[in-house]
Parts: structure tokens; sequence; C-alpha cells
């Protein structure tokens, strides 16, 4: 993405200790491969698969369209953490103390639906491919403790190189997928013409796919990561651009893979899947049908990888949220950016004790039904969470807390404002749908 702050001037050479590159370079690549594979997990891919399904390649410049929001997203974090040398929860603080009540409600809440919808997750590919070993229950408690073990014995540089492997694995699955279905290229080219296409609800639905995909909390989280790899002053600003850049390149690929495979494979054949991550599983069966156990198979391992690089993912990046902003309420008020740097924060009591929240308690639900109200108050915090951002981003980058040289231009006003509207009324319908007359 081109410079949203309207800056030209290199500023890198006189920003703080510790190396400052006056160019970006391929080798510091690290935080946008982390927060792609977080942020595109199993349910994204479902939504692109059945986007693909229902409407061709009607939707295609959509998924373009929604890497383009993220990337403005992740780069507004990215910029207030490398230009201010404050993290982004020491930023919402600034704001007010109803962003404090709003993260720890939300962390809390959040916290608990999402550890166990990870652990199921990442246990349905391991079930499907190992049926015969234990019950999924099972695999889930197996996946949730491993990626605690993980996270909690590893620093950052482990963590990336990890991470970096897993995406890998995921981006040769999904684009030989997508070459074995054969796409038709010029439907394609023409899916990126901006249609709507024209049936009930179609007008939410391709906002949805817009908003959906690699839109979540770990696009907040993005800003902690580039501080742990090292990044800790402006001279990193055009490295961590590019960096961003590939993230959501990457998150591209993924999107577009799978929307090729939905609208050759399912579409053309009139096939529905089931929604949410069962939806997967039935994929790999149709694939075994058509291509053979092997391509069914490889299938089901970038699955997998999809769904454990958003658990580990979300241990490290929002444990490092929760510690910095349990630091921020013990008065802590300087060195945020070399604190991360250090990887203090990672060994810090209150980083474990999140990873402990997020692995442990989760694990009563894989053996029950969701508690009904819990997951209504999910919904809703889910919901808010990425408006939240966005309007709070805007409001943070166009403020005396930011530098007047890394303040936003035109473009990023203008990104950052679109993405508050879409992710407003996206949260007004979600929220609109709950079912509020079963909740009393």
């Amino acid at each position: 993405m081109a410079d949203t702050t309207g800056n030209t001037q290199d500023l890198g050479a006189k920003d703080g200790p510790g190396p400052q590159p006056r160019r970006s370079s391929w080798r510091y690549i690290g935080p946008g491969i982390v927060v792609a594979a977080t942020g595109v997990g199993a349910g994204d891919l479902v939504a692109t698969l059945i986007a693909g399904s229902n409407f061709g390649y009607t939707l295609l410049w959509a998924a373009v369209v929604g890497c383009l929001v993220k990337i403005s997203l992740a780069e507004a974090c990215g910029r207030w953490h490398l230009s201010t040398g404050r993290t982004l929860f020491d930023g919402w603080a600034s704001l007010g103390s109803w962003t404090t009540w709003f993260f720890a409600v939300y962390a809390v809440i959040w916290g608990f639906v999402y550890g166990a919808a990870a652990m199921s997750s990442s246990a349905l590919p391991l079930q499907a491919l190992f049926p015969s070993v234990m019950d999924l229950e099972y695999w889930g408690i197996a996946c949730g403790l491993v990626g605690l073990v993980f996270v909690w014995f590893n620093k950052y540089a482990v963590f990336e190189k990890v991470m970096t492997v897993l995406v890998g694995v995921m981006f040769v699955v999904t684009v030989y997928l997508a070459f074995r279905v054969t796409p038709n290229l010029g439907d394609a080219f023409a899916g990126l013409l901006p249609v709507v296409p024209d049936e009930k609800d179609s007008i939410l639905n391709t906002l949805g796919l817009i908003g959906g995909v690699g839109g979540t909390i770990t696009l907040a989280a993005y800003g902690y990561w580039v501080n742990a790899k090292g990044w800790t002053n402006s001279g990193w600003m055009k490295v961590m651009r590019l960096d961003n850049r590939v993230a959501y390149l990457t998150t591209g690929v993924f999107v577009v893979a799978m929307l090729f495979v939905g609208a050759e494979l399912l579409h053309s054949a009139n096939i529905a899947l089931s929604g949410g991550d069962q939806g997967l599983v039935q994929l790999g069966d149709i694939l075994d049908d058509r291509y053979g156990t092997t391509t069914g198979t490889l299938f089901l391992v970038g699955f997998f990888a999809a769904s454990f690089t958003s658990l580990i993912g979300v241990w490290h990046g929002v444990s490092l949220m929760f510690a910095d902003f349990l630091a921020r309420r013990r008065g802590e008020r300087h060195a945020r950016a070399d604190e991360l740097a250090s990887g203090r924060r990672e060994r810090s009591w209150t980083f474990r004790a999140y990873l402990l929240w997020l692995t442990f308690p989760p694990m009563i639900l894989l053996f029950q039904d969701e508690p009904f109200r819990l997951i209504i108050i999910y919904g809703v915090l889910g919901a808010a969470f990425m408006p939240f951002l966005a309007l709070t981003l805007l409001w943070l980058l166009n403020s005396s807390r930011t530098p007047r040289e890394w303040r936003n231009g035109h473009l990023s006003n203008g990104m950052l404002a679109a993405a508050g509207l879409l992710f407003l009324v996206l949260a007004v319908k979600q929220i609109w749908d709950q079912p509020w007359s079963e909740f009393f």
C-alpha cells in the first residue's frame, strides 16, 4: 500500500538506537506472515468457499477489497506502535476509561468462547485424518495443550519461524487446489468488476465477505508482533509497510484460491456446504471422491495448518495484548516498545495467566452445549471490536498523540473511515440478528 501518511521523507536514521534500515527488505519479513496465518482461520475459508459456491466468481472483487481494507487497518496499528513507541492499548487508554472496560470485558468473554472454538476447529481435521484414535473433544484438548506448551516456552523468534512453516503448508495446499479445479480465468477476471448478485440480502453478504476474512483482534495484535520482532521506532516504518503488504498479499492468495475451489468445484456442481468448520470436513470428502485420497488428505493437512496457526497466533498475540493491558492498569507508562522487543512480556505472569485462561476453562465447552446467553454476549462483543478498532485508530492517528509526520493522510483517513463504516454496519446487523427475545 502507498505511504498513507503523505510523508515522503525517510526519517529512519534519526530515530532512536538500534538498526535503522532506510530501505525495506524482504529479509526482515515476519510479523506480516504471523498476522496472515492467524487471521485466516477455518471459518474464513468456509465463508469464502460458500461465497464461491453460491455466486461463482461474482464476488472476487469483494475479497480483494477486503484485503485492501485490512492492509489499511494493520498499517495503522503498526504505524502507531512505531511512530509513538507506545502500544495500542496505551493509546486506547488515553481516550478514556471506557476503552479499558470494553477491552477487559471483551478479553475475558471472547477468550473463553474463542478458546473452545479454536481447539474444536483444530481437532476436526485431525479426527478426519485419524478417525479411530480418539474422540473430537480429546483431540481439541490435545491441540489446546500443545498450543499452550509451545507458546509458554518459546519466545517470538521461534513462534514466527513455526508460523512461517505452517503458512507455507497452507500456501502449497490452497494454490494446489486452485490449479487442481482448473479455474475459468475469463470468469475470474470478470469477477474483479464490482457487481453485487441480484439476490436477497446480497449487499449484506457482500459486505460480510469484505469484512470477514482476516478481520479479527489479530489485526490489533499486529503492532505488538512488530515490536516483539525488535522494530521499535519509525526507522522501521518502510520495513513494516512491506511486511504488511506481504501479509495481505498472502491472505489474498488464500482467499482467491478458496473462492476458485468454491466456484469451480461446488458452484458448477450445485453442491451446498454445511456452515461452520464441518463444511471443510465435507469438502475434504468431496475432494477425496473427485480427485483421490491424496488430494483429500492434503486438504485436511492444510485445514489443520489454517486452524492451528489461528490457535497459536491468538494464544501468543492476544496474551501479549492482555499483558500490556494489565501493565497499564498497574501504572507502567514507559518503554512499551522496548518491553515487547526484550521478550519480558512473554515471560510475565500476566501473559501466562491469559494463556491459561484461553486453554483450560474453554475445555468445559468442548463437552457440553455452549451457554446460550454467553454466546450472544460473545457475538455482540465480537461484532463491536472491529468498528472499535477502526474508529479509535482514526482518532489516535489524527491527534497530537501521534508525531505530526506520521499522522494520517487523506488516503489513510478515507480507508479507516470506510472500514469503520463497513464494520459498524456489520456489527448492527449481527447484533440485530441475535435472538434477544430468548435472552431474557
